[in-house]
């Protein structure tokens, strides 16, 4: 498969992305389509790419309309890329984005393109209703009746509750729990404490709305549908107020609530990857390098707690593999689907006891929280799930790039038990 004698560094050289909304505010009339095509087009003015021939495109969607089956590849063709350029869709829950980097960051390494677009969007306000099994197996027949009164009588068969329609399920099929209802059993059984978890989460709307107001933001966003910054973010956030939430999964003895839990959202980002002698060739800046990315499963059917955890492993093994250890960063994103699953990470860390529970074969440590998702992270910006992941890249190479040198961990979990880390280095 290698089309060059040595692997090739991969360079970061551009992020883009729209504001994230909560589902059914600002992008509530627009869909996946003309949220990634928004981003696209904001990355392709940014960095002069009208007309280019570009590798590859890469990304998707978790959420998606069947009309979307060939969607980053639409996508593609809206724009003002060369329509010569091919696109593929991916799909990895909460990963895509960066499992989308992956993707493209190892054609780039081996020699099989020189340069391509990783991204991802979702919609959840334009969430796509199914029929019920019955309805739907009915006018599949009635298509080949032959006769108006065949048709009638199968339409004769269907019964009140079977026109109720199926919005898709925020749940794990297999276990019947949402990924709040997981994170819960998560919270309990490693002991994280409400207040801890409302205080990282007014942490990550402070940091994220110095930032904004610093002006950090400023050159990765392209204004979308009236919208100019993420309208999830509490700049007025308090201890208080997040104090007074009620738990929203478990109403009872729950420490959950909607203040230390991403919301459902709407959103689309999307980075460029380039070998070095091409962002040389198109006077591009070389922001950051991808150099290790490692993705993990965990079993979470018969340990509930463990269904975001999967980046523990990958982290283990994608430390050993780069001979690095958990404390030589400047930076770290951890995405934060949830307050209690940021704070379970960093405390199995720290704890050889639980490390050797979960079975890693080693602590890693602790790491200094100063240097964790300075910038605010999903918390403050929310996560629209295909999406995140090309946010927190993007977040993560302009930090590396402003500092002028160093390295970044990311961590990203995702549904299904599944989860992805990455080292990014300038």
């Amino acid at each position: 498969m290698n089309t060059t004698s040595t692997v090739r560094k991969v360079a970061i050289v551009g992020y883009n992305r729209i504001p994230f909304a909560r589902a059914n505010t600002a992008y509530a009339e627009v869909g996946n389509q003309q949220m990634m095509t928004a981003a696209l087009n904001g990355l392709i003015d940014k960095y002069n790419l009208q007309g280019k021939l570009l590798g590859e495109v890469a990304g998707g969607a978790v959420i998606k309309h069947t009309y979307d089956n060939n969607l980053i590849r639409e996508c593609v063709m809206k724009t003002a890329l060369d329509p010569a350029t091919p696109a593929c869709d991916l799909q990895q829950a909460c990963d895509t984005g960066i499992e989308s980097a992956i993707y493209i960051a190892n054609k780039i390494a081996l020699g099989q393109i020189d340069s391509g677009i990783a991204g991802g969007v979702d919609s959840i306000s334009d969430m796509p209703i199914a029929v019920s099994e019955k309805l739907r197996k009915i006018l599949l027949n009635a298509r080949k009746a032959k006769s108006v009164g065949e048709k009638i009588k199968l339409f004769l068969q269907l019964r009140p509750k079977d026109l109720s329609p199926l919005v898709p399920k925020n749940e794990e099929s297999q276990t019947g729990l949402s990924m709040g209802g997981h994170t819960e059993i998560t919270a309990k059984h490693y002991q994280i404490s409400r207040e801890d978890q409302d205080n990282l989460a007014l942490k990550s709307h402070l940091n994220m709305a110095k930032a904004y107001d610093e002006g950090f933001f400023d050159d990765m966003i392209t204004p979308f549908n009236g919208l100019d910054k993420d309208n999830n973010l509490r700049k007025d956030s308090t201890i208080e107020k997040l104090a007074k939430l009620n738990p929203a999964f478990d109403k009872v003895n729950g420490t959950l609530t909607a203040g230390n839990s991403t919301p459902l959202t709407d959103g689309a980002s999307c980075i460029l990857l380039a070998s070095e002698e091409w962002a040389k060739e198109n006077n591009l800046p070389i922001l950051a390098y991808i150099t290790f990315a490692e993705i993990a499963a965990i079993e979470y059917v018969k340990n509930q707690q463990n269904l975001l955890l999967a980046p523990l492993f990958a982290a283990s093994r994608m430390l050993d593999k780069a001979g690095l250890t958990l404390q030589d960063f400047d930076y770290y994103e951890i995405h934060e689907a949830f307050a209690a699953q940021v704070l379970a990470t960093l405390k199995i860390w720290e704890s050889p006891e639980l490390s050797a529970q979960l079975g890693l074969k080693k602590t890693l440590g602790a790491i200094d929280r100063n240097k964790l998702n300075v910038k605010g992270s999903s918390l403050a910006a929310a996560h629209p799930f295909a999406a995140t992941g090309g946010r927190i890249i993007g977040v993560m190479a302009k930090l590396l790039n402003e500092k002028g040198s160093g390295r970044g961990f990311i961590s990203i979990c995702a549904a299904g038990g599944q989860g992805v880390t990455m080292i990014i280095e300038k």
